[in-house]
Parts: C-alpha cells; structure tokens; sequence
C-alpha cells in the first residue's frame, strides 16, 4: 500500500477546487482576491479532516469592521495547523476569534453537496497518485 504525502493531498484538493466545491456567499465571493482557494476552506478542511483526523480551526472573517463569515482549516493530533486556503483572503480581511473545535464532522452545517462533490475528486485524485507511484 503506498502512503499518500501531505504534498500529494494538497495538490489533489487544489486540483478538485471549482465553483461547484465552494461554499460561501456571493458578496464574499465577489469581493474576491482572485484566488482559487477563495470559498474553499470548509469543505477542504472537512475533506482533511476526513483523511487525516485531528481537529477543525474556526475563526470569523472580519472585514471593515464586521463579521462576515467564518474561515475553517485544520489541526492534526499531534498539534500541526493545515491551512490550504490562507491565500484566500484581501489585505482588507483579518481572522478574529479562533477556537479549536473538537468534534465530528461538518460542525457548521456546511453544505453536503460541495462537500460530497470535493471528497469524490479528491479521493479519485489520491487513488490516481497512489496507483501511479506503486
């Protein structure tokens, strides 16, 4: 059995982001940093955590002034933070508030579609690279 590294699942959840895997509103969107990871990071980090247990990060997205959403990723058991969709955000934009939040999957009630579909690309990504490298 060949062991996936950190770099191949990253590439994998990269490679499977799209507007159809993202979960976040219009106005956050439209305000965008024109990054790829931008509404990604709650199923990406459910995804992870799905492959690599540990625990999910939870902070509020503040922008001028406002809470105006929540930004996820992750934390492994042995305490190492997993962001792949840092990049996400403007210089207008600042993470307050962040809480580990240890319990099952999907806390926020992120929607089962967009996740559905990245856990499937992903997985598929993966099984491509693990058959490649045997």
């Amino acid at each position: 059995m060949t062991t996936l590294t950190l770099s191949a699942i990253e590439a994998a959840a990269r490679a499977s982001w799209g507007p159809d895997t993202s979960f976040a509103s219009a106005e956050y969107m439209a305000r965008g940093s024109g990054q790829p990871s931008r509404g990604q990071c709650g199923t990406t980090a459910l995804v992870l955590q799905g492959l690599l247990g540990g625990d999910l990060m939870i902070a509020d997205v503040e922008y001028e002034g406002r809470v105006e959403g929540v930004h996820y990723w992750n934390v492994t058991a042995g305490g190492v933070e997993l962001d792949l969709t840092r990049d996400q955000f403007t210089d207008t934009e600042s993470l307050i508030n962040v809480r580990r939040v240890a319990v099952g999957r999907n806390p926020g009630g992120l929607g089962e579609q967009p996740f559905q579909l990245l856990l499937e690309r992903v997985t598929a990504a993966l099984q491509v690279e693990a058959s490649a490298s045997s």
